[in-house]
């Protein structure tokens, strides 16, 4: 199944009886399945590990990256700016 190995097998009925530690199971141990007949089952797991299996893992950008992709990249704008040289304060 892609990669996954399921923990736990469960019932149907053991898995609405225990809902919270099968919640907290999939969470800390790996994806839980849960049986109803032969053959009829389900799996449970994090959120995460869905959107891994679904090529739609969030990977941070670099700041590198995010500024390459801005639309004014290589478009050869320069931004100049006067150098600050603070202000006189009296005490």
């Amino acid at each position: 199944m892609l990669g996954l190995v399921v923990a736990r097998t469960w019932t149907l009925s053991e898995a609405k009886a225990r809902l919270s530690e099968l919640f907290r199971l999939a969470r800390s141990e790996g994806p839980q399945a849960i049986n109803r007949h032969a053959g009829d089952e389900v799996v449970v797991l994090r959120r995460e590990e869905f959107d891994r299996l679904l090529g739609r893992a969030k990977k941070r950008e670099s700041l590198v990256e995010v500024f390459r992709k801005s639309p004014l990249y290589g478009s050869g704008i320069t931004f100049e700016r006067d150098p600050d040289v603070g202000r006189d304060v009296e005490l």
